[in-house]
């Protein structure tokens, strides 16, 4: 009898040794689980819509020494994301595609001190449609019967759409091509819209230009017919990863992010 009772206790004992030691280990996975989940971190950047290629390819590379960050892109013409801002939409990063937008958030003061600076150049460029059924040869050919649809981006939101309206302007082509100008939501609309026929021709970027193999580039705008087109970036004062934040801006300036900006189109700014 006490034989028996020694074994049932020896083997409760045993189940509470193993229960014990699951419950740790149980314990261990998730003290485990929990400290992945607070390393990691995400970074919203927003960015102008002609920056989606090229953002998502230096994503790609920026990955591989910091896996755990999380990158998050808002995509748009640079006034609507410079009013999101505004607004108290949510956003670690800026790029504008000009410094209008840029100009607008420093003197709101939402800008975090001393992390405004320029990061990349780019062109205007007339498209047609790969046949160019038009016969375009240069900008002079927009103000002629050959065209009878130019789309832009609306400038009052897209920076594209107002380099347009300069270049028009500094050309004296305005009388003769506002009549025939339709206006997009983004410079992307743009390069759709020519792509398929919509539109007889349209001003874009030259790196919008570049990943299309469905358009023709015409000409490139003549020297000072437009600002310089220079792409500005700042880590806003409400980002919650501030560090990080810096983290990926450093990043964007490195030999490596050179390279890719290069492959896409842009120029990096010189420093």
């Amino acid at each position: 009898m006490k034989i028996g009772k020694s074994l049932m206790f020896a083997a409760t004992l045993i189940v509470s040794i193993l229960t014990a030691a699951g419950c740790g280990q149980q314990q261990n996975i998730n003290q485990t689980s929990s400290s992945s989940d607070t390393a990691r971190q995400k970074i919203i950047i927003s960015a102008a819509a002609s920056l989606k290629d090229v953002m998502n390819a230096l994503a790609d590379e920026y990955k591989k020494d910091h896996p755990n960050v999380d990158l998050t892109f808002n995509l748009g013409a640079s006034g609507s994301l410079q009013n999101q801002i505004e607004q108290g939409a949510p956003a670690d990063i800026f790029i504008s595609a000009a410094q209008k937008q840029m100009n607008a958030l420093t003197d709101k003061g939402l800008l975090a001190d001393n992390t405004r600076q320029d990061l990349l150049i780019n062109k205007i460029v007339l498209v047609a449609p790969k046949d160019n059924s038009a016969d375009l040869k240069d900008f002079s050919d927009i103000t002629t019967d050959k065209v009878h649809k130019i789309a832009i981006g609306d400038p009052k939101s897209v920076p594209a759409g107002q380099y347009a309206e300069q270049i028009f302007k500094n050309l004296g082509y305005s009388d003769a091509v506002t009549p025939k100008t339709v206006y997009a939501n983004d410079v992307r609309a743009v390069l759709a819209w020519v792509e398929n026929g919509d539109a007889d021709c349209g001003l874009v970027y030259k790196t919008d230009a570049a990943i299309s193999d469905k358009i023709k580039i015409i000409a490139e705008a003549p020297e000072d017919s437009n600002k310089p087109i220079i792409y500005p970036v700042a880590i806003l004062k409400s980002s919650q990863n501030i560090d990080a934040a810096k983290s990926f801006v450093d990043f964007l300036q490195t030999p490596a992010a050179s390279a890719i900006f290069e492959k896409y189109g842009f120029t990096p700014a010189k420093k």
